[in-house]
């Protein structure tokens, strides 16, 4: 479980507690079938087409996400919706902004890749929301 935290922070840099509450409830139910008597072997096989189920419908009712480099406020709509969840609600927008601008900095846009590892975060004591985005606007001036 501390592995598949780690591997979803580093991948996507957010819904730890989600995913090991998601992979705790599949291990409970593989040990309810395993008491039943069912192979390991068909209790992954389950798993494995309920994945395929899962990601079927997800194509089917996902939407084609078009926007311009020249107009990027649907990016930072998205961006404002995900940070809803965090504890940023009185600088949302701003931050969202910062974001988006971060990652079309570094995004290869031909090839629909972004390497985060290019984007750096960094605390710093005293700072407030107008220094990061004095920052990050002294940074894409250099670039």
């Amino acid at each position: 479980m501390v592995e598949l935290s780690r591997s979803q922070d580093y991948e996507i840099g957010d819904g730890t507690t989600g995913v090991v509450v998601m992979a705790g409830a599949l291990l409970e139910q593989a040990e309810c079938q395993l008491d039943r008597g069912i192979h390991p072997i068909r209790i992954a096989e389950g798993y494995e087409m309920a994945y395929r189920v899962a990601v079927g419908n997800l194509e089917r009712i996902s939407q084609k996400f078009e926007f311009d480099v020249n107009n990027y406020e649907p990016l930072v709509q998205t961006c404002m919706s995900t940070l809803s969840s965090k504890i940023v609600n009185r600088c949302n927008r701003s931050l969202a902004e910062i974001a988006v601008k971060a990652v079309l900095t570094v995004a290869d846009l031909e090839r629909r890749d972004v390497n985060l590892n290019l984007i750096e975060v960094e605390g710093k004591i005293g700072g407030t929301w107008r220094t990061l985005s004095l920052y990050m606007e002294y940074w894409l001036a250099k670039i």
